[in-house]
């Protein structure tokens, strides 16, 4: 990965977390929905391990994630954290939109 993919990388994933995170927010009304369905979407992204594979075959299937999580590129860890710093502050603006009187939020 080179240098100048890594911060555009990082402003893609912020931008699209906060981008679903404010729809999700204004569609539900649930101001923390995305930053508690990120985890999700995260093992989603990382493990090639089907999703109902943890519910049949628990104890592998978190082990091969475990696995997945330790040997993830620092590159990717940032990519990844960004994601989750712009699922939150989509929550935060709707706390803050809220308490300015913007009702439809």
């Amino acid at each position: 990965m080179t240098i100048a993919t890594l911060p555009i990388s990082m402003l893609l994933f912020f931008v699209l977390f906060f981008g679903i995170g404010f729809l999700l927010n204004m569609l539900l009304r649930m101001t923390w929905i995305m930053s508690v369905f990120y985890p999700i979407i995260t093992i989603l992204i990382i493990d090639d391990v089907r999703f109902i594979e943890y519910f049949r075959n628990a104890g592998p299937s978190f082990e091969k994630l475990g696995e997945k999580i330790v040997s993830l590129a620092p590159a990717d860890i940032l990519i990844l954290s960004s994601g989750f710093a712009g699922a939150i502050v989509s929550g935060i603006t709707m706390l803050v939109l809220r308490k300015k009187g913007y009702r439809m939020f």
